[in-house]
């Protein structure tokens, strides 16, 4: 079911379930793209949906899709340029050594394993990733975290809380310990805010939701 918070002639803001994917070829798995069309169809409109920026699968949180393809254009150059901003609420596995704080690494993607990795800042393929945290309240060795993106790497704020010592709860890919003790618990990453200029009007739009977590 969609959960469409924002819409106008330019586009969609909506929430993303855990679990479903951004766009996909897979036949039958459901996605954000395929499901947003199919609700455009079904108001009689153009069937186009513009994906201008991707979570992850396990990933919750707001998404922004255009509805035409200047909109695209015009979102898709705000999220390459950092000039929109997306903020996150992840629940880390340990606590951070430092209450807030900045994490700078190089990250290398293997497309192969869809797995990335930090690495020396002189290895080739290697991207820089950056991203500001702040706890914002820790309880049985685990933290609530409020991140703010500086980069759009690929699992950056998974692999970069990771390399910290403190990965995200849940996380089954880059969290050993996830899969020694198989909790159960889905990934513990939410998109709860977007911040953007929208593409026709040029006014600041800023959307946010509730975290689903608690300690």
């Amino acid at each position: 079911m969609l959960k469409i918070q924002y819409e106008d002639d330019a586009l969609i803001v909506c929430v993303k379930e855990a679990g479903v994917a951004t766009q996909t070829k897979n036949i039958g798995q459901r996605d954000m793209e395929s499901m947003l069309r199919t609700y455009r169809m079904q108001k009689g409109e153009p069937s186009y949906i513009g994906v201008v920026h991707r979570l992850d699968q396990p990933v919750s949180g707001l998404m922004v899709f255009a509805k035409t393809k200047e909109a695209a254009a015009h979102l898709s150059r705000q999220i390459a340029s950092k000039a929109a901003d997306k903020y996150y609420y992840a629940v880390t596995d340990g606590i951070p050594a430092k209450q807030s704080g900045k994490l700078t690494d190089y990250l290398l993607r293997d497309g192969r394993t869809n797995f990335s990795r930090v690495v020396s800042d002189n290895t080739q393929g290697a991207k820089r990733a950056e991203l500001s945290y702040e706890v914002l309240e820790q309880k049985d060795g685990r933290a609530l975290v409020r991140v703010l993106l500086g980069t759009g790497r690929h699992h950056q704020i998974r692999v970069q809380f990771a390399h910290a010592g403190t990965p995200l709860v849940g996380d089954c890919k880059y969290n050993f310990k996830e899969n020694i003790r198989q909790t159960g618990e889905g990934l513990m990453l939410c998109s709860y805010k977007l911040a953007f200029v929208h593409p026709v009007t040029k006014k600041k739009l800023v959307f946010e939701m509730e975290h689903p977590f608690s300690l």
